[in-house]
């Protein structure tokens, strides 16, 4: 009987116990944040001689357990799993079988990139946290990277060393004065920015004490750039690319991140689209026609914290990327409104629920001055739900609720009590078929 061929267990690169050795440093910061007062009082009966000990004792100490944090991280690929083994005191051994791998996303933050190095994380059904393997070097990064995803694929081990990076075709690219556009007609940037300058102007005039305005103007100011200039650093040059292992999306100005959206594990697509942003899409967008405006694209992943797909896009270029991400479905163009009896329930903002269900997907949108337009597929639907309230009830009307693999609830509001009825029934056999009919959700498909 031939015996298995023996297990290889690899290290992080090499830079990675430099990385580790700030852990000690991060809890003596934590410490004094916690206690500010108490580490004022320290520090001032520390002599120069005792300050420059500690450094003495504290260098060595984060040096030697970066060292041994990384020397004592082992990982391997075997015929069934991915194994990571970490741990000087207490082990852990994590074991990942690899037909459960969904997704595997590549981060090179800017020290990483200077250093030549990445960070692979491995985003498995079923497990809300993401293993990672912080650091590896760029070339392993992505070799390991393609090895994985093509043995979850279900390739041969020799086989799957030998396919490397699947190709990619680009499907969308946000030009950065795009993406700077969409920023400044945000609500939210501008909302942060009035913040940050009219609530330190009130207290000026009401206490006249220069410290209590600073201390509240600097949080705010962190927030109205976080809110703006951080999402611009984030979302820069994001270019979403179509490849057999799912569609590929890479951002970040400093940080890279390179991440993928899993095959067929995509249950629902949501169609942002704020006030601000109607009738303002551009003429092109990495060759794609605009129509209507710009629009965020988001989606809800089984098993996976992508939640972003297109921060910004004129409408007809997002829609051709979400035919890509729910092969068969179209858009809805026209959607019912509530009854007009839904004005007694919610007045003015009834006018924004609406609803469409084609042949292949369950649309709902909500919103009169940021519209959400989700989609959901009928092969995704777990469970069918109508919940009345009193008020509801007086009216006529009922909510329909459709629930998700991703834990999470689409709700179709204040449509007619009969309307709400029948489409429950009619939904749950539209959920039956679908899922009978889907095909299977596979790696490495032809496109």
């Amino acid at each position: 009987m031939p015996q298995p061929p023996p297990v290889i267990e690899r290290r992080l690169h090499p830079v990675t116990p430099f990385r580790r050795a700030w852990a000690p440093v991060a809890v003596l910061a934590g410490w004094a944040v916690h206690d500010p007062n108490g580490t004022q009082q320290q520090l001032a009966r520390l002599t120069t001689t005792m300050l420059l000990l500690g450094l003495a004792v504290l260098v060595p100490v984060a040096g030697l357990y970066g060292f041994l944090s990384w020397w004592f991280t082992h990982f391997a690929v075997t015929d069934t799993e991915l194994r990571i083994r970490t741990g000087l005191l207490f082990r852990r051994t994590a074991h990942i079988r690899l037909e459960r791998i969904q997704a595997v996303d590549v981060s090179r933050p800017l020290l990483a990139r200077v250093a030549g190095v990445a960070k692979l994380r491995i985003d498995v059904v079923g497990a809300d946290d993401k293993d990672e393997l912080a650091f590896l070097g760029e070339r392993e990064a992505s070799a390991l990277r393609a090895e994985l995803l093509a043995r979850a694929a279900g390739f041969a081990p020799e086989t799957a060393q030998e396919i490397g990076e699947a190709p990619a075709r680009v499907l969308l690219r946000v030009p950065p004065r795009e993406l700077a556009r969409s920023l400044a007609l945000t609500g939210a940037t501008w909302g942060t920015l009035c913040g940050a300058l009219v609530v330190p102007t009130l207290l000026w005039l009401t206490t006249h004490n220069v410290w209590t305005v600073l201390a509240t103007a600097l949080p705010l100011l962190g927030a109205a750039g976080a809110s703006g200039v951080g999402r611009f650093v984030n979302d820069f040059d994001w270019t979403v690319s179509e490849s057999p292992d799912g569609l590929r999306i890479d951002h970040g100005l400093l940080d890279r991140t390179h991440e993928t959206v899993p095959p067929g594990r995509v249950q629902t697509v949501r169609i942002v689209e704020p006030l601000l942003w109607r009738r303002r899409g551009s003429a092109r967008a990495s060759g794609a026609e605009s129509g209507g405006g710009w629009v965020r694209v988001e989606l809800d992943v089984a098993g996976s914290a992508n939640s972003v797909l297109i921060p910004v896009a004129p409408r007809a270029a997002a829609e051709a990327v979400v035919a890509r991400v729910l092969p068969g479905v179209t858009v809805p163009r026209e959607l019912s409104r509530a009854p007009g009896r839904a004005r007694w329930c919610v007045p003015l903002w009834w006018r924004g629920h609406r609803l469409a269900v084609t042949g292949a997907v369950f649309a709902s949108r909500s919103g009169l001055l940021c519209r959400r337009l989700s989609l959901v597929p009928h092969a995704k639907v777990q469970s069918v739900r109508l919940t009345q309230g009193p008020w509801e009830r007086r009216w006529g009307l009922a909510d329909v609720h459709v629930d998700t693999g991703a834990d999470k609830t689409v709700t179709a509001r204040l449509r007619g009590a009969e309307e709400a009825v029948r489409f429950l029934d009619e939904q749950a056999e539209r959920s039956r078929t679908g899922r009978r009919d889907a095909p299977p959700d596979r790696w490495m498909s032809t496109a």
